[in-house]
């Protein structure tokens, strides 16, 4: 991907904070931004879980994919393109994309898990999560905030993944929990911690993913 392009300066709008603009900026001068719009992508994260599927062969034709904190729908995208049917579920709206069933709701709302599983019909061979609640800029509570989505769509994914499923989330540098990790070394063959390269140098983002769900 090429990165010679010219760097676009934004200025700071009257109104707008520096935070927002420096976003602008670096959304801007971002290789991965350009290429999602030029391939259709919805965002840059499309890119990450095509990354990942390079390195561990996620998905195969006729799978089925339940795709946590889906908006806009990049990881979907990748999904579906790959033959795989995919229910989605995000509280922000999510235009339509074909081969994903979507419900605009929290999951982290009681009755969610329920309407999850009468979407899925059945059992799912991969759980995917990325899903990160409002950052604060204090590490500790960050980490707490993310780890605690992370468990809940981890407890989910026990519930509904086939024998030798995969269950992939977002976590922070420093990954899982050691109690979590634990758990989930007893309930998986693999665990790895995964970083690709369209997360961005400067963020403490990394992806767990854990395969061969004993069941």
């Amino acid at each position: 991907m090429s990165r010679n392009k010219k760097k676009s300066r934004v200025r700071t709008a009257k109104g707008r904070k520096v935070s927002s603009t420096l976003w602008l900026e670096r959304q801007l001068n971002d290789p991965y931004v350009a290429e999602a719009e030029k391939q259709g992508y919805r965002s840059r994260a499309a890119f990450k879980i095509k990354e990942i599927d390079k390195k561990v062969k996620l998905f195969k034709k006729g799978m089925k994919v339940l795709d946590l904190g889906a908006a806009p729908g990049g990881w979907s995208q990748v999904a579906a393109e790959k033959g795989c049917t995919v229910v989605a579920i995000d509280l922000l709206k999510m235009d339509e994309i074909p081969g994903v069933d979507f419900i605009k709701m929290d999951f982290m709302d009681d009755d969610a898990p329920d309407k999850l599983k009468e979407m899925l019909g059945g059992k799912a061979d991969i759980v995917m999560s990325d899903m990160a609640p409002n950052t604060t800029g204090h590490k500790q509570t960050d980490h707490i905030r993310i780890m605690a989505v992370v468990e809940a769509a981890y407890y989910f994914a026990q519930e509904v993944l086939k024998p030798e499923g995969v269950f992939i989330a977002k976590v922070l540098q420093g990954g899982a929990q050691n109690e979590l990790l634990a758990q989930m070394k007893k309930d998986f063959k693999t665990i790895r911690h995964i970083k690709p390269p369209a997360s961005r140098k400067e963020s403490s983002e990394q992806y767990l993913v854990a395969s061969g769900f004993r069941g």
